[in-house]
């Protein structure tokens, strides 16, 4: 999401970016995770140029529903749109094919046996081999696989939410109709948008150059909504345990964060989106990351929804964590 200097919360030049690529692929990573309304397009093309040579190491995601254009074909999921956006994504990367092609958002304008068999139109062309969809809920997660067997078309295997200390609320619904329907889970912001690093302190402005600075100085009312709705009072108090634990534990607070994200039940991958390589080795230092026993549970503990009750291991609660969020996007 960081990559290119388009526009993005958080610009990384393509010189940084190949970097980060070529050192997460050398560490073992393998999943490498676009959209084609990232920084105008231009991720995907530094995505694609930063995987020549490695093709074969890489499962390349990218997602399409976001605006591309100002018609009323230029988003959704409509046959026609995803048509285009797939031809375009492929350009972009420079590929003949994606592994995973993702339905960036519920489309409430087009019936999802048309988006189901389109997807699968594409699988069946070798242009996609896998398709997974992104911020849907439970419901709509049971409608589309429902959709895929009626249409006798390719379901899907994955789904991307948003997942933290921060933002719990995929625990109740979400992840049990992931198992239930056989996703696989690629979770984003981890970090709570950089708030659970120890970063950003109650009554203290954050600084011009963070992430949460520049989201306050962005000319979007969206993007200052974001991070208006990160750094409130619950988000502050949990991200200061967080900082008390990682120095009780001799580490960060990113790698304490990361590292109860990795061991939830029903996750299946971590998506981390850093801007520098340095961000990265932080990243992959978390993720290598174990918790004690009773740290998990201090921290299950003063991250719980009030009112949530646990159930083998899953918050039940319907609503999000003491900092929920109503943006959707990629807040990584």
């Amino acid at each position: 999401m960081n990559f290119g200097t388009s526009g993005g919360v958080a610009a990384c030049d393509e010189t940084e970016a190949a970097r980060i690529v070529d050192a997460f692929l050398d560490a073992g990573g393998n999943i490498v995770d676009t959209a084609d309304a990232y920084t105008g397009g231009e991720s995907e093309q530094i995505v694609g140029r930063a995987v020549k040579g490695r093709r074969d190491q890489v499962v390349l995601a990218t997602k399409a529903f976001l605006p591309q254009g100002p018609g009323p074909n230029d988003r959704g999921l409509s046959r026609v749109h995803l048509t285009r956006a797939l031809e375009a994504s492929l350009r972009r990367l420079g590929t003949d094919y994606i592994d995973l092609y993702q339905c960036h958002q519920w489309d409430d304008s087009t019936p999802i046996e048309e988006t189901m068999a389109t997807l699968d139109g594409f699988v069946r062309s070798g242009k996609v081999r896998y398709l997974g969809c992104s911020n849907f809920s439970a419901a709509q997660i049971v409608e589309s696989q429902w959709a895929a067997q009626r249409t006798n078309a390719t379901p899907f295997i994955s789904l991307q939410p948003q997942y933290s200390l921060l933002a719990r609320s995929i625990e109740a619904e979400i992840l049990p109709a992931c198992r239930k329907h056989g996703l696989g889970t690629l979770v984003w912001s981890p970090l709570g948008g950089g708030v659970l690093t120890g970063r950003y302190r109650r009554g203290a402005a954050p600084d011009a150059g963070s992430r949460m600075g520049r989201l306050k100085a962005s000319a979007l009312p969206m993007a200052r909504a974001w991070a208006d709705g990160l750094l409130n009072e619950p988000n502050l108090d949990i991200a200061g345990h967080v900082v008390e634990t990682a120095a009780e534990l001799g580490t960060t607070p990113a790698a304490v964060a990361l590292a109860w994200v990795r061991h939830r039940p029903g996750v299946t991958s971590v998506i981390v989106g850093p801007r520098t390589l340095d961000q990265l080795h932080g990243n992959l230092a978390g993720l290598a990351t174990d918790l004690p026993a009773e740290t998990i549970e201090h921290l299950d503990e003063i991250s719980r929804p009030a009112g949530a009750a646990i159930v083998n291991g899953m918050n039940t609660s319907p609503v999000a964590g003491p900092g929920r969020l109503g943006v959707a996007g990629e807040g990584r």
